[in-house]
């Protein structure tokens, strides 16, 4: 079973936020259950923080997380969803990047471990969330 993360997963892990354990903890059970990716818009996000790509990527590696690029079909429904948003009067807190990475899990992966600020649930129903209990 593979999971896709969100940036805010790992940077909490990795900046040791508040309640970063818990993630730990379901990162690690979800690593026992399969591959774990990052898209390019994660990677980006979560790159900042290291003084290069390679590091970056040794560091996810390290922990068990493949960088998975997006395929024509995930960026394809990542638009698509995103102009329904925009259309029923989405304000831009939300934007493209968001569902990027939410299409990506959607289609090339399982399941999708992210804080759920109400758009994911709304706008991509069929993708099983995961958050720590």
């Amino acid at each position: 079973m593979k999971t896709a993360l969100d940036s805010s997963v790992l940077l909490a892990l990795f900046n040791k936020e508040a309640g970063w354990e818990k993630w730990n903890d379901l990162i690690r059970e979800s690593l026992s259950l399969g591959p774990l990716l990052v898209c390019p818009v994660v990677f980006a996000e979560v790159s900042m923080g290291f003084p290069s790509d390679a590091v970056c990527l040794k560091a996810l590696q390290s922990i068990g997380i493949e960088y998975s690029e997006f395929t024509p079909r995930s960026a394809w429904i990542a638009g698509r969803v995103f102009l329904r948003y925009r259309r029923e009067g989405g304000l831009r807190d939300h934007l493209i990047p968001d569902f990027l990475i939410a299409a990506h899990a959607t289609t090339q992966a399982h399941r999708l471990a992210a804080v759920d600020r109400g758009y994911l649930r709304r706008y991509f129903g069929e993708l099983e969330l995961i958050t720590p209990q």
